[in-house]
């Protein structure tokens, strides 16, 4: 009786919630909570309903409704970790510029018909930076190829370049960047025309011309690089 002056309810109403039998709907409702908690605690709090609810149906082939997810993650008293803003640092150089041939259409129909790059930084120990370049392939979202420097310079995007020319030696694809000064040297032209890629390339400062390139990004430094301390290269 105490417990119930304590919560607000009434003796007779939690006798009576006591002996209701619980439903199919609330069990299952209690199994995907249960699911839900351990793919966010797998992923140290990083992922939000809809992630959450693609892994529900990749890996548990539960088809849930994304709503259904967001509702239950609110009763759990889940939320996802904010995502950092980031400052822009594009420098634009040279004169071997492309149009956005890619015009925000970031659906493909097969493999290797349309792939997006991009470089970015990463820091360790006492502030020393190291760049990741990558190139993802928009037919399935995978990426191709990635590399990895010291430097942010040519030799960084070109090995990254070739790595994924040795691999689909007969891939054309068109390939979309931003402006930065790696994708307007002569040596990224001389090797993609010799490789008959199709350039193309953001607008200035309108960083959702490569969207998905952003996206993988901001997920893979959300999953396995803030909150994290990386001491040496």
């Amino acid at each position: 009786m105490q417990l119930c002056a304590i919560a607000k309810v009434s003796v007779s109403g939690y006798y009576r919630w006591a002996k209701t039998p619980i439903t199919p709907h609330h069990q299952a409702n209690e199994e995907l909570q249960k699911l839900i908690e351990q793919i966010y605690e797998q992923h140290n709090g990083r992922y939000g309903y809809c992630q959450i609810t693609m892994m529900l149906r990749r890996e548990h082939d539960r088809m849930v409704n994304p709503k259904q997810v967001l509702r239950l993650m609110c009763q759990l008293g889940l939320q996802a970790i904010i995502r950092r803003p980031r400052r822009g640092c594009t420098i634009v150089r040279g004169t071997n510029f492309f149009p956005n041939r890619l015009e925000r259409d970031f659906t493909a129909s097969s493999s290797n018909e349309k792939r997006v790059t991009d470089v970015t930084y990463l820091t360790y120990g006492n502030g020393e930076k190291a760049y990741l370049s990558a190139i993802k392939d928009l037919y399935g979202g995978s990426i191709v190829d990635y590399n990895i420097s010291q430097r942010n310079d040519n030799p960084l995007v070109l090995e990254n370049l070739k790595q994924t020319m040795v691999k689909n030696p007969n891939a054309n694809p068109l390939l979309h960047s931003d402006r930065g000064v790696q994708y307007t040297s002569k040596q990224y032209l001389r090797l993609t025309t010799e490789a008959g890629f199709t350039l193309g390339m953001s607008r200035v400062g309108k960083c959702i011309d490569n969207a998905p390139m952003e996206s993988f990004r901001s997920h893979y430094k959300d999953e396995a690089y803030y909150n994290y301390k990386f001491e040496t290269y």
